[in-house]
């Protein structure tokens, strides 16, 4: 899915004065807020972020400064995918 987000120029341009990329802020800023308030699980937030590990994601959420707690499915999710590459 596509989003068009509509700022005004002024802010828009102040929000990207440090060269951020203002779309993958958007899309980090909702993502997060999907996670955060349970409508996202973590494979899904890794997913919707274009992370290919785990632990990318780990350094994100730490980074935005998230429990990274993980519930009972997921960490069983996690021993299976592990338990499959032999790891």
């Amino acid at each position: 899915m596509n989003l068009t987000v509509t700022l005004p120029d002024d802010i828009a341009t102040r929000l990207a004065a440090d060269g951020a990329d203002l779309g993958r802020r958007a899309l980090e800023a909702l993502a997060l807020d999907g996670y955060r308030t349970g409508r996202l699980t973590r494979p899904e937030l890794r997913r919707a972020l274009g992370y290919g590990t785990g632990a990318e994601l780990n350094g994100f959420l730490k980074e935005h400064g998230v429990d990274e707690s993980m519930t009972i499915e997921e960490f069983e999710q996690q021993r299976r995918t592990l338990d499959r590459l032999g790891i």
